[in-house]
């Protein structure tokens, strides 16, 4: 494709035609402190080995080592053949299927991704995929408050914050209030949850595990919400799936999940995959669409999209969404991590997971001054309660390439490290981090 620049003539001809004198008066709605005021010192233009040469010594600036960290984006081991697969072009170059007849392979595989994920979660049906879980999660909540006609929402104190910022967001202008359950002991006080329910509440979010790491009494709020005509939402982690109950099972009506654990990279924050699913009751009013299968006038198996409730598709005042991807080069990418572990591998790796992040468990609260912050039952990720500053912790450990934990100060968990085990970490790394952070600890209580 050709670029053509535009001349002052034709600028100046466009800013006519929208009423304006200067292209600066399009800013006049960006406050000027956070304008950028200074000369931003462009690098001179550089050759095609040049630019080649300045990104590799920029990327090999990039921080590698052990991570522990977690707190929604995860370290998990990616199949080789993964890249293989997703790579070719068919895959990699594909859009967004809106001729159905030539669009066959994607149709198929967006359609095997729905089946694995229902199948997965116990859910009825899932959506062909969404850009990540924070976003799902937000607009699982509106679909709640429409399908309910109530605008009351609790959520649980133990919900990933950055995920409840975009609640917040949402809810802003859509006249929802927002509700939080308290938290005992890092699980959500299910006796507050039971004293404030009533026919209002159009939908309970909770997270499980939850952002500490540990498992909710979630069959007891599936129980409690059978009584109202509140709309239960998990927010599930999809490798935990193997080894617990899955979000159907505790009568969970829609199941949300960032999708990055199954087999996409962490990508420095995207892109991602959100997961949706609901019950069947709810299939008219799903974001985005679906994809169904069907037989052609020669009973050939085909794949069509169907129940689009996009704004692209249906008379916009009645589009539940107006979500204008279905990301599905990381959807394709899930269903071929899926399709390669199957359901045994899934419970592999969740038995891994708990084996690895019991045994660090373990090990660090048998170090003088180091407490497990509870008792809970946890999968992959855990808080310990340190003698010293867990941001003192995370900072020396960096400096010998460990990346050791979330420090929970912020939120307002003083000397608290949260923790995560992936299937990736080695008895040997473990063991290291093990020695590094007593060394730590006793050298800053000696000192």
């Amino acid at each position: 494709m050709s670029f053509l620049t535009n001349s002052e003539y034709d600028i100046k001809e466009m800013l006519q035609a929208i009423g304006v004198d200067r292209f600066e008066q399009l800013l006049d709605n960006i406050p000027m402190e956070l304008r950028i005021k200074e000369d931003m010192k462009l690098p001179a233009n550089l050759s095609e080995y040049e630019a080649e040469l300045l990104l590799n010594e920029l990327a090999g600036k990039n921080q590698t080592g052990i991570s522990f960290l977690g707190g929604g984006v995860y370290d998990h081991y990616i199949p080789a053949v993964i890249d293989t697969i997703v790579s070719r072009s068919e895959f990699y170059t594909a859009y967004t299927p809106y001729q159905p007849e030539i669009s066959q392979g994607t149709l198929g595989s967006i359609y095997e991704f729905q089946s694995m994920i229902s199948e997965l979660t116990a859910m009825d049906v899932t959506n062909a995929s969404m850009y990540e879980g924070g976003s799902s999660l937000a607009e699982a909540m509106l679909l709640a408050c429409g399908h309910t006609g109530n605008n009351k929402v609790f959520i649980a104190a133990s919900l990933n914050n950055r995920y409840r910022g975009i609640l917040e967001t949402y809810s802003k202008h859509n006249n929802i209030e927002l509700i939080e359950i308290p938290v005992i002991d890092f699980k959500i006080n299910f006796d507050f949850l039971k004293s404030n329910m009533d026919q209002e509440v159009a939908a309970v979010i909770i997270q499980h595990p939850n952002y500490f790491g540990y498992l909710e009494d979630v069959f007891e709020i599936g129980e409690l919400l059978n009584d109202y005509k509140t709309l239960y939402i998990s927010f599930y982690d999809p490798l935990s799936l193997g080894i617990i109950a899955p979000p159907g099972e505790y009568k969970a009506d829609i199941a949300i999940a960032e999708g990055q654990s199954l087999g996409i990279r962490q990508n420095f924050g995207g892109p991602y995959l959100g997961l949706f699913s609901t019950q069947n009751e709810l299939i008219r009013k799903i974001p985005g669409r679906i994809v169904g299968m069907t037989k052609d006038v020669d009973g050939n198996r085909g794949f069509v999209l169907t129940l689009q409730t996009r704004e692209q598709h249906i008379r916009r005042e009645k589009a539940t969404s107006n979500i204008c991807t279905n990301s599905g080069l990381m959807a394709l990418i899930a269903t071929v991590y899926l399709s390669l572990l199957g359901k045994n591998g899934i419970k592999e790796i969740g038995n891994l997971i708990v084996q690895k992040s019991h045994y660090l468990a373990d090990k660090l609260t048998a170090v003088k001054g180091i407490e497990a912050a509870c008792k809970h039952t946890f999968i992959k990720e855990f808080l310990i309660k340190l003698p010293i500053s867990a941001e003192l912790i995370v900072k020396e450990l960096k400096k010998i390439g460990i990346l050791g934990g979330i420090d929970l100060k912020r939120y307002g968990y003083k000397n608290y490290l949260l923790i995560a085990v992936t299937e990736k970490r080695t008895k040997k790394e473990l063991d290291f981090y093990i020695s590094e952070i007593t060394r730590i600890i006793k050298k800053a209580v000696d000192s």
